[in-house]
């Protein structure tokens, strides 16, 4: 089955306080965004690479990759206003709709190989796959009132991506109107009707947000 991968990089990084966008700053001397390309690229040789960035962005990702000498093939699409926007952009630049499309934020780079493949593997027979791990910390529900309640963490997960679909039921769940209660792809498809089904993703895959995640980073970069 044929097998894409949308990687959507379209933030400004403004919570980083960095002088360019986080898909871009460097990490063991190459972007961001490379090193989460190579990820899917290794992970599954065959797959049909999508990055989304900003258009304004498109001349210096081919300024970044020919310094880098990054030679992964990969069809750049142009991101829009929104995540959701943007993801939609990826989807339409999928000719047909045979097979099935993973979506991975640019910024989480040390996502396991064995997550992506599961991924593939579930969202196959299944539909879906998102990956989620579990809470290490308690909960506490916030009310109205300025009180809190408990709230038992093994009802929770912590939802991460690849979000990996059947790419015909993920186009038709981008085809309506956009909602604010789209926090994520998942979201989206869920507004459909259909159920989401929930893989093991890895604790390491974390979004880099922030400067203390890419000291994180380069810690486990070092490992």
């Amino acid at each position: 089955m044929l097998k894409h991968a949308i990687i959507v990089a379209g933030g400004s990084g403004t919570r980083m306080g960095a002088p360019m966008p986080k898909q871009y700053l460097l990490l063991n001397d190459q972007p961001v965004l490379m090193h989460t390309l190579r990820k899917f690229a290794h992970a599954e040789p065959e797959v049909k690479l999508i990055l989304v960035i900003p258009e304004n962005d498109f001349d210096l990702w081919s300024e970044l990759c020919e310094k880098h000498n990054f030679q992964i093939p990969h069809h750049l699409v142009a991101g829009g206003k929104s995540r959701f926007q943007s993801v939609r952009n990826g989807l339409k630049a999928i000719e047909g709709e045979e097979g099935l499309v993973a979506i991975h934020d640019g910024v989480r780079p040390f996502v396991n190989a064995s997550v992506i493949n599961e991924s593939y593997t579930v969202a196959a027979s299944q539909g879906s796959a998102v990956a989620v791990i579990a809470l290490k910390d308690s909960v506490r529900k916030l009310l109205d009132d300025g009180k809190s309640v408990y709230q038992e963490r093994q009802y929770f997960r912590l939802v991460q991506t690849p979000q990996t679909f059947q790419l015909a039921k993920i186009k038709k769940a981008f085809e309506i109107t956009e909602l604010h209660t789209f926090t994520d792809d998942a979201t989206v498809y869920e507004h459909q009707g259909w159920q989401v089904t929930l893989i093991a993703g890895n604790p390491e895959n974390i979004k880099l947000t922030t400067p203390e995640d890419l000291d994180y980073a380069a810690f486990l970069l070092s490992r």
